[in-house]
């Protein structure tokens, strides 16, 4: 049977105990049903992972007693930023948690011009969130052990005015269906990559040349027109195949 793993967002070292925050204990006692005396895995984003035991403390309540530390064996050694043009309610979920599980490093949604759902404020906030339990739930269902970056949703021609200013931005590509050049195509991929889609609808022609002024390469991924969802999917997997760590294994 396989062992839980559970996020928690606190320092973890073999020997310690430590409490669990209300996120990790709902979900370990609430969802995984767990007990004191269970095995399970903590692991808190900063690389590898614990072997730990759910334990009864002092106060009654359940901690995770910590124990043997297990370095970094699942994370990708191609640097993946995808920019997502926002889409609407599952549509988003599905986006952010597969690019999880394919290995993304980090993530930055984005406000174009043909985008349904428009965020700002609070509800902006409640979505960021939603999307950050998102990729947190990815992480430990697919072993991960670094959380992906979640950027706050940015407009578009906002983003790639400063694009490359982090010195994370590397070998920009633009999906893009009438592109010449296939995806596959390309040789030399040692990242950062960062890959740009747009939303249900697509980027305009405006923003596709906005993408390309600033280096963006337009690639195409086949014959078909795929859904802004889809598309992430089968970006991410090739490029992890072409010069990450699919089929390296």
């Amino acid at each position: 049977m396989r062992i839980p793993r559970l996020f928690v967002d606190q320092p973890l070292a073999s020997g310690a105990e430590c409490a669990l925050d209300r996120r990790a204990l709902d979900h370990a006692v609430k969802v995984l049903r767990l007990r004191a005396g269970d095995a399970l895995c903590l692991f808190n984003g900063e690389g590898g992972e614990f072997a730990a035991e759910l334990v009864r403390g002092p106060d009654g309540a359940l901690h995770a007693r910590v124990g043997e530390f297990t370095p970094d064996r699942r994370e990708s050694p191609l640097h993946l930023r995808l920019l997502q043009g926002v889409s609407r309610g599952e549509r988003m979920d599905y986006t952010l948690q597969k690019a999880v599980e394919l290995g993304v490093t980090d993530i930055v949604p984005l406000i174009t011009e043909r985008t349904v759902l428009r965020l700002a404020g609070e509800r902006a906030e409640r979505r960021l969130a939603h999307w950050r339990g998102v990729v947190l739930a990815a992480c430990e269902q697919s072993g991960r052990t670094r959380v992906p970056a979640l950027a706050a949703p940015r407009e578009l021609l906002e983003y790639l005015a400063g694009h490359g200013a982090d010195g994370a931005a590397g070998c920009g590509l633009l999906l893009d269906p009438t592109a010449p050049q296939a995806l596959t195509a390309l040789t030399g991929l040692a990242g950062p990559v960062s890959v740009l889609i747009g939303p249900e609808g697509g980027l305009t022609p405006q923003e596709r040349a906005a993408a390309q002024a600033v280096g963006f390469t337009p690639v195409r991924m086949g014959p078909r027109v795929l859904r802004t969802e889809t598309a992430a999917v089968v970006a991410l997997a090739l490029l992890q195949a072409l010069a990450g760590d699919l089929g390296t294994f």
